[in-house]
């Protein structure tokens, strides 16, 4: 079972991610860490006024003319020691070896209760904390110290101030609130910031797509504007990879016309030989001159064709090929008025202006020019040419020859674009130009097929990639 490969994170994702999930637990572990700041405080300063209430209730104790121990309830500035339920309370029990006596006196905002708290060991004078309930279930943070009233041997009464934690979890409460909802707003704060930070921080590189799509488009051939330091030296390198290869490409393609031209000449010396050799009386010699003829008619065709390979497979995929069909049908259409002005032909021609194929101009020249000869040694009195976008996905463009000539039957159509095969040896020609056209096509991964034509001969159609506009 094939593996879907997956789409790679762009990098615009992978900064955006990696900045927001940093922020996200920057502003959790800042969360926490200030929450639980505040309630330490909180609780801190809560057990510490208890402790100063606690100092108030031990200095007003002592005992009365009977000897029992009494509070000076007077001194106690705190108006809710006399507010029942009020959520400051204190007591005072007896500590025996028995055990603890509970509530000998208690404050008068106890009521009718009585505070329950763990027994402690403790030391004269030591204070301890503890978490009890509290009248109507409420949770109290009391603070004790046992105290002795008289000598070394008098009794131990152990004081208990407490007081009610709502409040102070009212207030923990609410900092949370408004600490998580400050802390969501600046992480959005800060995502936004990272957002525009990526944005203006990638906005080169859509510089740098923008030229790499009209490179691909054939709008120029070379990667042009201005980068930043880190980009510049990557598009200075991708540009002299660009015209190291031209250079490379031209040089193969200037051999590459040498060498044939270097073969045509010896050609061309040899098929005068062949010509001046039919003439003479000797069937011998009328058989080699033919013989020699043939074979050099047949390398010419192998040298044109292969020139023609050769010029297209070195230009195919260099970046920056684009031609306006335009002009070029215009320039071959004149050119084709000129060769058979003698035979009154009718050319016409619909392409839509800026309408560009993906291909060298020489090549577009080669291939369209061969489709017009051809369509011109057979036309009666009429040649058309039209040109129209193809499917908007494939990016292909189609060019349609028509003639009103006798045209092709449809068993012979195929072997028309055979190579060297000609249909009607009485026409001049190699039979040559509709297989250049055909294998030329195919470099561009384009292709040619024949077809009857509206006007009554043939209908060559070329479909080639789109040049970018």
């Amino acid at each position: 079972m094939n593996r879907v490969p997956r789409a790679p994170l762009s990098l615009r994702w992978r900064l955006l991610l990696a900045t927001a999930v940093a922020v996200v637990l920057a502003a959790l572990a800042a969360g926490w860490a200030l929450s639980t700041l505040f309630r330490d405080h909180v609780q801190r300063q809560f057990a510490d006024s208890l402790v100063a209430q606690l100092d108030q209730v031990t200095a007003r104790l002592d005992l009365d003319a009977q000897g029992q121990p009494a509070v000076d309830t007077a001194g106690l500035s705190d108006p809710r020691w006399s507010r029942p339920y009020s959520g400051l309370y204190w007591q005072l029990d007896r500590v025996e070896r028995s055990g603890i006596h509970r509530a000998v006196l208690r404050s008068r905002s106890l009521w009718d209760t009585e505070l329950s708290a763990p027994p402690d060991a403790l030391v004269d004078n030591q204070v301890h904390q503890h978490t009890i309930a509290g009248p109507g279930a409420a949770t109290l943070l009391a603070v004790e110290r046992t105290v002795r009233l008289g000598g070394d041997d008098a009794a131990t009464w152990r004081v208990l101030v407490a007081g009610d934690t709502a409040a102070m979890r009212a207030a923990i409460d609410a900092f949370d609130r408004v600490l998580a909802l400050s802390l969501l707003g600046l992480t959005l704060l800060l995502v936004a910031a990272a957002v525009a930070q990526v944005a203006i921080g990638l906005a080169p590189l859509r510089g740098l797509r923008a030229s790499l799509q009209g490179l691909h488009a054939g709008r120029s051939a070379r990667l042009e504007g201005r980068f930043p330091a880190e980009v510049q030296p990557l598009v200075d390198d991708f540009n002299a990879v660009l015209q190291r290869r031209e250079v490379v490409v031209e040089r193969s393609r200037t051999q590459a016309g040498d060498l044939a031209h270097a073969i045509k000449t010896p050609l061309a010396v040899m098929s005068q030989v062949a010509q001046a050799g039919r003439d003479e009386s000797a069937p011998s010699t009328r058989l080699l001159a033919r013989t020699v003829a043939e074979q050099v008619e047949l390398a010419r065709r192998q040298v044109d064709r292969h020139l023609a390979r050769a010029r297209a497979a070195g230009g195919l995929g260099m970046p920056g090929m684009r031609t306006e069909l335009g002009p070029v049908v215009d320039a071959l259409l004149e050119v084709m008025r000129r060769l058979y002005a003698e035979r009154k032909l009718r050319l016409d021609a619909r392409i839509p202006a800026r309408l560009a194929a993906s291909s060298e101009r020489q090549d577009a020249q080669e291939m369209i020019g061969n489709l017009l000869d051809n369509a011109c040694k057979w036309a009666r009195s009429q040649v058309r040419v039209s040109a129209t976008a193809g499917d908007p996905a494939a990016r292909t463009v189609a060019i349609v020859v028509d003639d009103d000539g006798p045209g092709i039957d449809a068993p012979s159509r195929e072997r028309a674009l055979e190579r060297g095969a000609r249909l009607d040896e009485t026409v001049p020609g190699s039979g040559l130009g509709l297989a250049i056209v055909r294998d030329l096509a195919a470099l561009y991964e384009g292709s040619l097929a024949l077809d009857a034509s509206p006007l009554g001969g043939l209908r060559a159609t070329l479909v080639l990639p789109r040049g970018g506009g």
